[in-house]
């Protein structure tokens, strides 16, 4: 689905990173398992520089539990210091934000976001690089706290089992993004998405 809004300065640490240049491309036919995925580029030359595309898929208040499903593609990990898949849901005053990050090049391992940080989970995050990489995971909302419920990759599922509290938000939305973070050797680097969904109910 298009289109995909972007920003760089507020995908760094406390919303104010340095700007990259960017790019998404759509339809593309190789790396593709279709021969239709679209291609996600950080070019920065600022050490640690991020991107993140969002994509809105309008609100809905009675569902609160979702799947998202993917293919992913990179094709140099060395250079990612991480990969975040995030679903947000805006409902009732309160933003629901399931941040989940695989620390590609840095600690291999997944965190998830609560408490205006990030929280490491135990669970590894081993990416197989220029090949396709399947990722499912799983959220809900319940008992007004953000929980975490599973991540699945390449067919190995863990139990995350955390719950955070929502912020404060006065939009009513559900959006899912994909975000690309630089090592500190700032080297470009693309990621790319196929088979994107995401089911909720």
């Amino acid at each position: 689905m298009q289109p995909w809004d972007t920003c760089t300065n507020c995908a760094g640490e406390g919303g104010t990173g340095p700007a990259t240049p960017h790019s998404i491309r759509f339809n593309v036919a190789s790396p593709s398992m279709d021969g239709s995925s679209t291609q996600f580029t950080n070019a920065g030359t600022v050490p640690y520089s991020d991107a993140i595309w969002w994509r809105q898929l309008g609100g809905n208040p009675n569902v609160s539990h979702f799947v998202y499903d993917l293919y992913f593609y990179i094709n140099n990990p060395g250079a990612a210091q991480a990969l975040e898949f995030d679903v947000n849901q805006s409902t009732g005053g309160r933003k629901y934000i399931w941040g989940t990050q695989c620390g590609v090049a840095w600690d291999r391992e997944w965190s998830v976001w609560g408490n205006n940080r990030w929280n490491p989970t135990g669970i590894g995050c081993s990416v197989n690089p220029n090949s396709w990489n399947h990722l499912t995971l799983e959220f809900s909302r319940a008992n007004g706290g953000v929980n975490f419920v599973a991540v699945t990759l390449n067919g190995q599922k863990n139990y995350i089992n955390r719950t955070y509290a929502p912020i404060g938000s006065g939009v009513n939305e559900i959006n899912v993004a994909f975000q690309l973070d630089q090592t500190g050797s700032h080297t470009p680097f693309s990621g790319w998405l196929n088979g994107v969904s995401l089911n909720y109910w």
